[in-house]
């Protein structure tokens, strides 16, 4: 059997393309055989980087109709012409014989809130809209992979007429790389960031701060004596209004904001407990990252949440700052220590040599009910 992961970008740090190379180096260590179409392959080198500005966005828009429309024509070409390959597409494409879904927009838009102006706002929209109905509304692919059992559930709320079979395999993190810090490590961080050994330290993580969460953890914070808040990500304009919600919240003496970094790592290192109270995720792998370091998680029941926080690991809290405030004292007051060993443990089920494993499971049994072959 081959694989053929269809992906317009497949690479470290590139989001979906992150999880397709993991996946790639985890079958190459079990000795699978892997081949890509990307959106090189499928003529778009053409097209320019996508940034956040006007043109950027476009870009983005050509970039997910092209790849939706030529790519879909020539990434099926393409695995035809490998015998006995077995594709999974990641995004964008119609094409493959397992589609992995990394998040369903409508379901996105709408726990976001004011869902239709959003929608009407973005024409990128609109059109993703039209292809998935197309993509889960016909037989396009013989498997949906979704990534959480809320979204399991969430994909048929969205496409009652959903007319593929759904199983459910998560996404994989890198056990190595996130781990409990030493002391030394930790008091090394901590240093760096300004925090004294004292300090009750609040991490958030996110490039999108309204869905992700920030303006409540902002709120609870307010409740939460003493505590101090670490904010990474986001672009500048998001922090210039998060340091205004800090001000007219009373915090604003208690919260720093890093905006992006190259490594999470030393933030993760640094914190007593980490706060995401995401309206929506697909699944989230920042939570596996900070329990697989030893942190409590205090999250909103989003995504793989429900899979791995228990009271042994942290919180699942509603979307409201008096919940989330309460959460973080009881965390807080335990202490990170009685939460490290049961965090750690809970993440070392979600290495991506198992995730890969499980996948390979999913794909084996398509090739042997046909005999192989491609869509």
């Amino acid at each position: 059997m081959i694989v053929v992961q269809i992906c317009p970008e497949i690479g470290a740090g590139t989001g979906v393309g992150g999880v397709a190379a993991d996946l790639e180096a985890a079958w190459h260590r079990a000795g699978v055989e892997t081949r890509r179409f990307t959106l090189a392959d499928a003529a778009g080198g053409w097209l320019p980087p996508v940034s956040t500005s006007l043109r950027g966005r476009l870009t983005l828009l050509a970039r997910v109709v092209w790849f939706s429309t030529v790519g879909s024509v020539l990434a099926r070409r393409y695995c035809r012409s490998v015998p006995g390959a077995v594709a999974l597409c990641h995004n964008d494409a119609l094409a493959g014989d397992v589609y992995v879904n990394h998040g369903i927009l409508q379901a996105a838009m709408r726990d976001r809130g004011r869902a239709r102006w959003r929608m009407l706002r973005n024409p990128m929209h609109l059109f993703v809209v039209a292809r998935d109905r197309h993509r889960f509304r016909s037989r396009t692919h013989r498997l949906v992979v979704n990534l959480s059992s809320t979204e399991d559930r969430l994909l048929g709320e969205v496409y009652p007429r959903l007319a593929t079979a759904t199983t459910v395999v998560g996404n994989g993190v890198d056990l190595e790389r996130f781990r409990p810090p030493t002391d030394g490590e930790r008091s090394a961080a901590r240093a760096r960031l300004g925090y004294a050994p004292q300090d009750r330290v609040v991490l958030f993580v996110g490039n999108e701060h309204d869905r992700k969460g920030l303006p409540l953890v902002l709120e609870a914070l307010a409740h939460v004596r003493g505590a101090r808040l670490l904010v990474v990500g986001g672009d500048p304009r998001m922090v210039a209004t998060a340091r205004q919600r800090a001000t007219r919240a009373g915090v604003a003496d208690r919260c720093t904001f890093t905006g992006p970094v190259p490594d999470v790592r030393e933030a993760l290192h640094a914190a007593d407990v980490f706060c995401l109270p995401s309206a929506y995720e697909s699944f989230g792998l920042v939570y596996l990252e900070a329990l697989a370091t030893g942190l409590p998680v205090v999250s909103t029941p989003v995504g793989v949440v429900p899979d791995v926080v228990t009271d042994a690991t942290g919180r699942i809290v509603p979307a409201d700052a008096l919940a989330v405030a309460s959460a973080l004292e009881s965390v807080l007051r335990h202490g990170q220590g009685s939460f490290r060993t049961a965090a750690r443990e809970a993440a070392e089920r979600w290495s991506w040599d198992e995730v890969a494993a499980r996948y390979l499971t999913v794909l084996r049994g398509l090739s042997t009910a046909d005999g192989g072959g491609s869509r």
